[in-house]
């Protein structure tokens, strides 16, 4: 499968090193562009690229930036882009620490349902509830004890399914947690 990865932070990267070693190819960009990712590269495997290109031919695209940057991607970042392209997004909403007052959010609206305004790609909510470090050690195989779940919102069932894969593929068990409404409980 082929996985772009918009944002280099600590889950960004965690991902990149955990969907290349089984085998996906994988694409990163940051903000800072691709120059700025050679040790990134060099630890996971993924490949260093302008955010565009994470999307061109891509399964699956993550985003994983501050919630407040979603307003700053590109607005034909997903131009030409497929309906069955998976958008994972695995944002927090961290208002006092880091994204300042945003003011859909305030009103109620769910985080993600926020960011799919932004982006204008519906999303799948994932990998938003577990540590960076924890998704890069402590991935263990289908019915080990104390294999850690993740859950999983979206409205569209077979992107969840996509995204359920994933996480049982890196070592985790995916629990279906609803609709995109939902994803905030």
């Amino acid at each position: 499968m082929k996985i772009g990865i918009i944002g280099a932070g600590n889950i960004g990267s965690a991902l990149a090193l955990r969907f290349a070693e089984r085998g996906h190819e994988v694409q990163i960009a940051n903000s800072r562009g691709p120059d700025s990712l050679a040790d990134i590269e060099r630890q996971t495997g993924a490949k260093a690229v302008e955010a565009h290109d994470t999307v061109k031919g891509a399964d699956v695209v993550v985003v994983t930036i501050p919630q407040a940057k979603a307003p700053n991607l590109p607005k034909d970042l997903f131009k030409g882009a497929p309906a069955s392209l998976v958008v994972i997004d695995t944002g927090n909403y961290y208002p006092r620490q880091r994204d300042s007052a945003i003011d859909g959010i305030e009103k109620g609206m769910p985080e993600s349902c926020w960011v799919e305004q932004q982006i204008g790609r519906p999303v799948v909510k994932a990998f938003n509830n577990i540590y960076a470090a924890h998704l890069k050690n402590n991935g263990k195989p289908a019915g080990a004890k104390g294999r850690i779940a993740l859950p999983v919102s979206g409205d569209d069932a077979k992107a969840k399914a996509v995204v359920m894969k994933l996480i049982d593929e890196i070592g985790f068990d995916a629990v279906d947690a609803g609709k995109i409404d939902d994803s905030w409980r």
